[in-house]
């Protein structure tokens, strides 16, 4: 098994988009089975050995950044099944934890499937994907990536393996999991005795519902559980073809009128993609798009899937719905074919192109934001964004993802008495979106950046809740430590 420890070899394993400069490791491994995997994990029993399970660094809460760890690099294990159909027009598709997820898609797509989750970021792995929850744009219709998992091959740090396929095991009525594994031991243990926030979209912390499927633990846990070493995914048929709009408003109350009535299905629409940008977003995207309206309040992106029988229909549906909002018709923009589509997509992808390369000729970075909050308080945690930074003059963008409630904040400070500033009001975010029964991470997670603002959410006992889960699975504290969970609760439970 291949072992790195030149500093100029695995310098990119300190690295994700989290910006984080500090990270340290004795070394890298690069195992290409589950074997291997599994003889690395030993091996740290025995020599106390702490991990880190390192995808491609398209992370942004450097949730792979280890401080002293010893890295497992999961780019080897990227074997790719084809694909099984099962039946009621599904199919499914099982890959190494070190697929990209890029092709998976476009493999899917070749045979004429699916697979519905989109982050932004197509050259992450899917085992990172599955471990982070991670969603995207179509995730209004779709659901994030836990809905799209059929089953788990994970490895414990007690060495054990375990193959887990979603509709075997489940909590009882008194929330207890009871799982017999192929070592022939059992686990028994209580799920999470917390709330979870009634949002469309979360991922943060451990997941916990009443009767809820033990596949559903280590989706979004982030790594702390247990190694994912593969994943069965469940495929749907792909569409037969997408309308897609931009369309701009000139008021913000007209946009978010449109918003809620396209997602209750006015004029028999049904969107899978609900994206917005306001004004300040524009006026970045402004340098490579001048023909954006400068009277313009803001922009929705969305998608429609559609048939041959039913394109025509649906345009007509979106274009009644849009007079009825006072869109800004005329100047907006619907693509229906390929070419189109990917200029659309290119427009969309522009954003973050445009403001890192502000961000380049800057001294700070930006603070963002990733909450979410119930759809009834959506508006409300909006405008609380747009006011707080308009009273101190700062410079800041909103976009993303108003189907869900779930748009993101990035503050551009000028200077570094404005980063501090903005660190500060990130903390009453934080406080309002909580208190509006929010989440305070909906797709990026939660990893080493954030895990203090953890404890805002879940109070300490909702932490030790997690710790307890914790050492139970991984009673060595072997894996993927400081994600999630601040490390000095480990000495309280």
């Amino acid at each position: 098994m291949l072992f790195k420890t030149d500093p100029s070899q695995i310098q990119r394993f300190l690295e994700d988009t989290s910006n984080i400069r500090t990270g340290s490791t004795p070394g890298v491994y690069f195992p290409q089975n589950a074997d291997e995997v599994r003889d690395i994990v030993i091996d740290a029993q025995t020599t106390g050995k702490r991990l880190v399970i390192a995808g491609n660094a398209t992370g942004t809460t450097g949730g792979r950044i280890p401080f002293g760890d010893y890295v497992i690099s999961t780019e080897k294990l990227n074997h790719i099944g084809e694909i099984v159909e099962t039946g009621n027009n599904l199919a499914t598709l099982t890959a190494g934890a070190g697929v990209l997820l890029e092709d998976i898609q476009n493999k899917c797509l070749e045979s004429g499937w699916f697979y519905p989750p989109d982050p932004t970021e197509k050259l992450c792995f899917i085992g990172s994907t599955i471990a982070n929850n991670s969603s995207g744009a179509r995730t209004l219709k779709y659901g994030p990536t836990r809905n799209h998992i059929a089953r788990l091959k994970l490895l414990l740090s007690t060495g054990e393996i375990l193959d887990l396929r979603r509709g075997e095991q489940y909590a009882d009525a008194s929330g207890t999991i009871r799982c017999n594994i192929p070592s022939g031991r059992t686990l028994e243990f209580d799920i999470a005795r917390y709330s979870m926030p009634a949002t469309s979209k979360h991922n943060a912390g451990y997941f916990s519902a009443p009767g809820m499927d033990l596949v559903d633990l280590f989706i979004g846990s982030e790594g702390t559980l247990g190694i994912i070493l593969e994943a069965e995914l469940v495929l749907r048929p792909a569409p037969e073809k997408i309308i897609s709009f931009l369309i701009y408003f000139s008021t913000l109350d007209d946009l978010f009128s449109f918003v809620s009535r396209a997602k209750q299905g006015d004029y028999g629409v049904e969107p899978r993609a609900l994206e917005l940008f306001e004004k300040n977003a524009l006026n970045f995207l402004r340098n490579v798009y001048p023909e954006i309206p400068l009277d313009t309040a803001g922009a929705i992106f969305l998608e429609q899937e559609a048939t041959e029988q039913t394109e025509e229909m649906l345009l007509e549906s979106w274009f009644e719905l849009m007079e009825s909002c006072n869109a800004m018709t005329d100047e907006s923009w619907v693509a229906l074919d390929t070419e189109e589509q990917r200029a659309m997509k290119a427009f969309r992808h522009e954003l973050p192109v445009q403001v890192n390369e502000w961000l380049s000729h800057q001294a700070e970075s930006k603070i963002s934001t990733d909450m979410a909050v119930p759809e009834a308080s959506f508006r409300e945690l909006f405008d609380f964004y747009r006011n707080r930074c308009q009273e101190r003059d700062f410079r800041y963008i909103i976009f993303g993802h108003a189907g869900n409630a779930h748009v993101h904040l990035n503050i551009l400070p000028k200077n570094h008495e404005e980063y501090l500033e903005a660190k500060k009001l990130y903390l009453d975010l934080v406080d309002k979106a909580l208190q509006l029964g929010g989440t305070l991470s909906a797709e990026h997670g939660i990893g080493k950046l954030k895990a203090e603002y953890l404890v805002k959410m879940f109070g300490r006992e909702g932490i030790l809740e997690m710790v307890r889960i914790k050492k139970y699975l991984d009673p060595f504290l072997m894996l993927n430590m400081g994600n999630l969970i601040p490390l000095e609760y480990y000495e309280t439970c």
